[in-house]
Formats: structure tokens, sequence, C-alpha cells
């Protein structure tokens, strides 16, 4: 895979996420990851630690399709409750960093009512552009 981040002349750089990338190679785009395990189970009702199960969904799959971390291009965030995001932000970056390392991809995170899975705080999807 070859990528670019794309960063328009004057703005500044954002903190953990690139505004765009432009990228090449074969295309994967993963379902919305939850904080359940493979057996589809959850195990907590922290935001945090459904965040690093959704992460870890998120390379699970990746690595079945031949892909790693840093080929992810984009991510979309569904949250429950923006507060229980903020407050969790370091945790959450730091299973980001463990899980998916310090890629330039493009994120939106977005609050939401609510998730189809009742026990649901969190909801990630993404592009990945595999080699």
């Amino acid at each position: 895979m070859t990528s670019e981040v794309i960063l328009p002349a004057g703005w500044p750089r954002p903190k953990g996420y690139s505004n765009g990338v432009v990228a090449s190679g074969r295309m994967l785009f993963i379902a919305g990851m939850i904080g359940w395990d493979s057996q589809g189970q959850f195990h907590t009702d922290d935001f945090a630690a459904q965040a690093r199960q959704a992460l870890q969904n998120i390379a699970d799959v990746l690595r079945e399709a031949g892909g790693k971390p840093e080929h992810i291009v984009r991510m979309t965030w569904y949250v429950t409750d923006k507060r229980e995001y903020m407050a969790a932000a370091r945790e959450i970056g730091q299973a980001f960093r463990e899980i998916i390392g310090s890629y330039n991809a493009a994120m939106t995170a977005v609050e939401v009512k609510a998730l189809i899975e009742d026990r649901a705080k969190v909801e990630i999807e993404a592009t990945a552009v595999l080699p």
C-alpha cells in the first residue's frame, strides 16, 4: 500500500488523526466493531474496555485479510455518550497505541442516541487499503 497524508497549507496538524489520506491498493471495509469478544459476549460495561475490545476486533479482521493496523486509512467512531468518551480518552489513547499504533488514519467521532446492541457503548468501523 502507498499512502499520503493530506494537510492543507496553513492548517494545524491534527492530534491523533489526519484530515485526509490518499492511498492505493486492495480495499478492506470493516463493519462496525463493538466491545464484545469473538463469541459475541460482553465482558464489561466500561467504556474504555469496550473501545479496547472493538479495536482488537478490528485488528483481528485486518490480520485475517492479510493486513496490519498501519493499513487503516479511515475510522468512524460512534459513541453513546461523548462525556464518557472524553473521560476515557487517556485509556482509549493507550489502547489505540497498543493495538493500532500511531498511524494517520482520517477519523470521525459521532455521538449517537443508541447502538443496536443495548450494552454497546462504542462502535468503530474502519477502511483499510492493503498492499
